[in-house]
């Protein structure tokens, strides 16, 4: 059986103000008191793994093995199945203008404008089906872990379209819907996301609904 977490304080692995605060409120109706590792002054590994689950899991246990509390990590990226599941867990790098010689910052159209030139170069027929997917990784501090994975298929388009999302949200549009996730109203992608996916197992599994 799973280990359950309790009403104690869940350290989310992140420096990221608005994603502590997104997932504050996910996770809030169960009791938790969530802190983030940047609040914390815990450093951020280098997250050397080649997939979602492995960097996930880097991160919650740096941040469980440094605070002594039980904490969550997630990863998620793009997956394009004609470029044999890349960007994956290189997302965020496809963006980074450094690796472009550029000067520092991210370029979310220059990676989406990545994206859509590796498919070009197969041609009209190009397969533009992908997914995006989110890893939530919980640990505890005596090596105890919990992964739960959540996926939303789609298909890529181009050129990009709306304003509301962020990162690849402008070319994705996911399955069943003719909007991407860009122009779609962003409580309604909160619903359907690959995150939110990812949390209904958790909360499934842990709380018990």
């Amino acid at each position: 059986m799973t280990r359950r977490l309790g009403t104690e304080t869940l350290v989310i692995a992140t420096h990221n103000a608005g994603k502590l605060k997104e997932i504050s409120a996910l996770l809030a109706p169960y009791g938790m008191n969530c802190i983030s590792a940047g609040s914390l002054g815990l450093p951020e590994p280098a997250e050397t793994g080649t997939t979602f689950v492995e960097n996930a899991l880097i991160k919650a246990r740096a941040a469980s093995e440094a605070s002594g509390l039980p904490a969550l990590a997630d990863d998620s990226g793009l997956c394009v199945d004609a470029l044999g599941g890349k960007p994956g867990v290189y997302t965020a790098d496809w963006a980074d203008r450094q690796w472009f010689e550029g000067p520092p910052g991210r370029d979310w159209y220059m990676a989406m404008g990545k994206v859509e030139g590796l498919l070009c170069e197969q041609g009209p027929d190009a397969d533009r089906s992908g997914h995006f997917a989110c890893v939530l990784a919980l640990a505890w501090p005596d090596g105890e872990n919990a992964i739960y994975e959540g996926k939303v298929p789609g298909t890529l388009t181009w050129p990009p379209r709306g304003t509301l999302g962020f990162g690849y949200d402008p070319v994705f549009v996911p399955q069943g819907q003719d909007q991407t996730f860009a122009e779609i109203d962003p409580a309604e992608k909160h619903r359907v996301s690959h995150r939110a996916a990812a949390f209904a197992l958790l909360v499934a599994e842990q709380f018990g609904g």
